[in-house]
């Protein structure tokens, strides 16, 4: 048993861990920009510590870290486990006075915290990945422009980071690039392996795409690609991974689901595409798609063997007559 109060779990963890897995910034080197960001908030705020902390499932880690020499702590000991569960700034004046903190080993030992302060970084999409923390070992309260300067720099952390996740990703459709999927999607089948849970992997194209860069021009090619997308998006969930593998080729990693669950939505995905209606130089264009669908099966190494066995899968339903999903399963 924990001997102090155990943290609030904010109830999208699993979509909020997710999310910051998807930045692909634990466990890195440490960066001059979040660097420089924590000294301003120590000159600032006139601090000894200021952390960009990053709240994973069991420990919190220090993106950019001033003042302190470790790289993380238990996420049971993080007052930034505490602040993620809050909208706005979290204020401690004086840890001592504070249950939830006056038994905590970082406010009885080093760095002897007393006073806390901490932004959650929040996502666009509502997700707390972590907070930008300023800590002293008196007890004290900032003054409201204080208040203001710290969250102006917990923006100016989650720009940085919205800038870096956006290098990651096709600059047409704004969906992950192969390089980038493939990494999240190894992640996703070690966790899927370690938790004995179940990943599913439908592949599609756009059939005959090059026909429309031919008869209409790349602007038309690209605003085909951003309707695809669109449609496709309308019917994935928060937690399924979309990526843009080739040209006209896209791949969607569903988290936890099974085999059905899969070729229910992938034939969704395909009809409402064939829904689709448009129009180039007078001319109606009706786009289609074919798929493959695979689920994570026992001999699967990596998450790779799961992606080749999905293409495969397409190649037999192109093969097929085009504009339908196949399925290829093993044991």
């Amino acid at each position: 048993m924990s001997p102090y109060p155990d943290y609030p779990i904010p109830a999208d963890e699993e979509q909020r861990l997710r999310a910051l897995r998807r930045f692909a910034v634990l466990d890195t080197p440490e960066d001059p920009e979040f660097k420089r960001i924590v000294e301003l908030a120590s000159a600032v705020l006139g601090v000894p510590i200021a952390l960009v902390s990053l709240v994973d499932r069991d420990r919190q880690w220090f993106l950019a870290r001033h003042g302190l020499e470790a790289q993380q702590t238990p996420r049971t000991m993080a007052f930034c486990a505490h602040a993620i569960a809050e909208p706005e700034l979290m204020e401690v004046p004086d840890a001592l006075d504070d249950p939830r903190f006056n038994t905590n080993p970082l406010v009885l030992d080093e760095p002897k915290i007393r006073f806390y302060a901490g932004v959650p970084l929040r996502t666009g999409d509502g997700y707390n990945l972590g907070t930008l923390c300023a800590i002293d070992r008196k007890p004290r309260v900032l003054d409201p422009h204080q208040r203001v300067m710290l969250q102006l720099m917990a923006d100016l952390v989650m720009r940085e980071l919205d800038l870096r996740q956006r290098s990651m990703q096709c600059p047409v459709t704004g969906l992950y690039n192969r390089s980038v999927f493939f990494r999240f999607g190894q992640q996703e089948f070690e966790q899927a392996r370690a938790e004995s849970t179940s990943l599913a992997l439908f592949n599609f194209d756009i059939d005959d795409f090059r026909q429309i860069n031919i008869r209409w021009g790349h602007q038309a090619g690209d605003q085909v690609l951003l309707d695809v997308c669109a449609v496709a998006q309308q019917l994935l969930g928060h937690e399924d991974l979309f990526g843009r593998i080739g040209d006209e080729e896209f791949s969607v990693l569903l988290v936890n689901a099974s085999i059905s669950r899969a070729t229910k939505l992938a034939e969704e995905i395909r009809q409402a595409i064939a829904a689709m209606r448009g129009v180039f130089d007078h001319s109606d264009y009706h786009p289609n798609i074919s798929g493959g669908i695979t689920q994570l099966a026992d001999r699967d190494q990596s998450f790779a063997d799961l992606f080749y066995r999905a293409d495969q899968a397409l190649y037999l339903a192109k093969g097929n007559g085009r504009n339908q999903v196949a399925s290829l399963l093993v044991d």
